[in-house]
């Protein structure tokens, strides 16, 4: 079972988990998996051993797990495993180390109603290849992101059934990060899959903030396949076009069907 399917289904024996009170949290835990998994007494040893279960990755040890100060997240210290070389975030391939950086907080999939976070101090590689200083790459992470991949992936699958507002809130995370998280995920769809034939596309709008702010979406709306397509910021005749440009006109001169249910373009 991947994590992010045991993260879902403990999200959804307890959906309202996250707005309860330290008490009510630890009787509903206790009520669910027994005393021994109350929220106060989770101990680090648990926690690690889920994680080398679902999120193991090679060359790394999740050293220790304990409450942040405020008793509101926890937080996982993550080291390299001893004798493992960092590798080059350019070219991807192993390479000397240099220096270290300031510890990094990667958030993670919350877990029995607190925030996760991997604490992780980031090394640089000397890489003769590449000829540069650079900052390692780490499996879990994407470049600058401060979200995990195992994070984004559990926002963006929430984000498929829930609107993505009620996915932020129902995460205790911010709609950026939920729009972050699609993003991602549909970017590495979009460079690892098979599109084959398209015939109809529905093209629709989201506002995600204040001041007329929107965001334009296109899915593909055949029979037995919907899927999000593409996304364009802003709804305007010049962001359009992008969609077009992205899939490239092998894939787009075979569109027979356009169906939209936006505003007229600005």
């Amino acid at each position: 079972m991947l994590l992010s399917e045991l993260s879902i289904e403990i999200w959804t024996i307890s959906p309202k988990g996250h707005s309860l009170s330290g008490r009510k949290r630890e009787l509903r835990l206790e009520a669910v998996y027994g005393g021994g998994f109350a929220a106060t007494r989770l101990r680090a040893m648990e926690l690690i051993t889920i994680l080398n279960r679902c999120y193991r990755f090679r060359g790394f040890v999740y050293q220790h797990a304990h409450f942040s100060a405020d008793k509101k997240s926890i937080e996982v210290a993550v080291r390299p495993r001893k004798g493992s070389a960092a590798v080059c975030s350019r070219c991807h391939l192993a390479a000397p180390g240099y220096d270290q950086l300031a510890e990094r907080r990667f958030e993670f999939i919350p877990l029995w109603g607190f925030l996760v976070f991997l604490l992780y101090t980031m090394r640089r590689v000397d890489c003769r290849r590449c000829g540069v200083v650079a900052v390692e790459e780490v499996p879990w992470g994407d470049g600058k992101r401060t979200l995990t991949k195992a994070y984004m992936l559990f926002l963006a699958r929430w984000a498929r059934r829930l609107s993505w507002k009620e996915t932020a809130e129902a995460s205790r995370t911010s709609w950026d990060k939920v729009f972050d998280a699609v993003e991602h995920v549909v970017t590495w769809g979009l460079e690892h899959r098979t599109l084959g034939q398209i015939d109809t596309i529905g093209v629709d709008e989201i506002q995600y903030s204040k001041g007329h702010k929107y965001l334009t979406l296109v899915y593909q709306i055949d029979p037995g396949v919907t899927r999000l397509l593409w996304i364009g910021k802003e709804r305007t005749i010049e962001s359009f076009p992008g969609f077009f440009t992205t899939m490239g006109e092998e894939i787009t001169s075979k569109i027979v069907f356009i169906c939209s249910d936006m505003w007229e373009p600005t």
